[in-house]
């Protein structure tokens, strides 16, 4: 297996669980979007994230649920306009995302402060029979990068009072590394 495959073969995987989630179970993170997060000697740092994938051109999508974030009073009426949105077509094109997938943290997570001393870390993740292992280089976004602007209102779609105190960090998996990895 090539880096190119792997990095397709995954993100379609995390396509399609996110649709089923989106379409069956509300909305949700199924366990294959919430991997275990270990240091490269295989310390685990937490047993569970949340991760999103994040469009190549995020625009559009950030737009409308930031709109529809600020247009209603209701969570209810935010959560059902967004998960509309999201179960109908937004994760059936996987060439559409990016590779790096972003997390939400409080802004003074001990988590937080230690992947950014490390400069990296394995994403576990696991569901349906499939496992990925993916060694990861860590960045903290800026509030003015799209990926950081997609990541607050996905989230304030299923926490309108989320504010502005936090941390999103990008995790960009290193695929020749993850083959590497695999052939271990």
């Amino acid at each position: 297996m090539i880096a190119h495959d792997l990095n397709s073969h995954f993100l379609t995987w995390q396509c399609r669980i996110r649709q089923i989630a989106m379409r069956e179970d509300g909305g949700r993170p199924s366990p294959g979007m919430c991997p275990r997060v270990l240091t490269a000697d295989g310390e685990e740092l937490a047993s569970n994230i949340v991760v999103l994938l994040i469009r190549e051109s995020p625009a559009e999508s950030t737009e409308f649920l930031k709109f529809q974030v600020k247009k209603h009073n209701s969570p209810e009426d935010i959560y059902n306009k967004a998960l509309t949105f999201l179960q109908s077509t937004h994760y059936h094109r996987a060439i559409e995302f990016s590779d790096e997938m972003t997390g939400l943290f409080a802004a003074s997570s001990p988590l937080v402060e230690r992947l950014l001393i490390e400069g990296k870390c394995v994403l576990a993740f696991e569901q349906f029979g499939q496992k990925y292992s993916l060694p990861c280089r860590i960045r903290q976004l800026d509030p003015n990068e799209p990926s950081f602007q997609a990541t607050i209102w996905h989230n304030r779609v299923f926490n309108p009072n989320l504010g502005d105190d936090v941390a999103i960090v990008g995790f960009q998996p290193d695929w020749d590394e993850a083959i590497a990895m695999m052939a271990r």
